[in-house]
């Protein structure tokens, strides 16, 4: 179902400072020979990082942000409540190098393979009922621009390309992946988040019930996967 456009990057990316010294010479007035004049030199200036420009700062690419993602970075809260809605985390896993295995579809499998995919983190969650469950990836990938070409690879109105669902194995979120879902991508400078996310029933979800799937998908990487992104896009490096 859509394919949602999201992000924003929250917080500002710190340009390069440079520091300057002024120095001043007074000289007193004297019938004498008046002294020689002082020889100068130019202040060092300090060599300090230039923050890249843009959104995403650092994150923009994986050359300004090369360290690898975590599973404890982007996944390590395992239970949390955004505005009175609470979540909990059952089940992660981070596939290196065959990214292609966490995913279904031959659109999104190449266009992860042309994009440079290192790494695809996958966590799933339940709301406190366990009526909504869902998994969330994330894919490392080599620019801004691959990232948008893989988030949108499922694009359509017959989806055949999309994140595979990572079944735990409780009572709710061992059903993940058997019925209908809300199924898309969002980026964040080099990273694409794609998302899997179902009624535990597996029911098709109507007009108004794809706001519920949507809200528990937001709630979820606001609390997770994106502060860590943030952090990176200003520091270029986990936090």
């Amino acid at each position: 179902m859509g394919t949602p456009a999201r992000r924003r990057f929250a917080g500002a990316v710190p340009a390069g400072l440079v520091a300057t010294l002024v120095v001043g010479l007074v000289t007193g007035c004297s019938d004498a020979a008046a002294p020689p004049a002082a020889e100068t030199s130019a202040a060092p200036k300090p060599s300090l990082p230039v923050a890249p420009g843009g959104t995403f700062g650092y994150a923009a690419s994986r050359e300004t942000d090369p360290e690898p993602l975590t599973l404890n970075e982007i996944f390590g809260r395992s239970r949390f409540k955004i505005k009175g809605r609470s979540y909990k985390m059952t089940v992660r896993d981070m596939k290196k190098k065959d990214c292609k295995d966490a995913v279904t579809g031959d659109k999104l499998q190449k266009a992860l393979k042309a994009a440079g995919c290192t790494q695809l983190a996958r966590a799933s969650f339940h709301d406190a009922k366990g009526t909504v469950i869902g998994t969330v990836g994330v894919a490392n990938l080599k620019t801004s621009k691959a990232a948008k070409t893989v988030a949108g690879a499922g694009a359509g109105k017959e989806r055949k390309d999309y994140l595979k669902p990572l079944a735990g194995d409780d009572d709710h979120t061992k059903e993940l992946g058997d019925g209908e879902a809300y199924a898309g991508g969002w980026t964040q400078g080099h990273y694409a988040i794609l998302l899997w996310f179902q009624f535990k029933d597996g029911h098709e979800p109507k007009k108004a019930e794809l706001k519920r799937l949507y809200q528990a998908a937001v709630d979820i990487t606001d609390a997770t996967v994106f502060p860590a992104l943030d952090t990176r896009s200003v520091r270029g490096r986990p936090g």
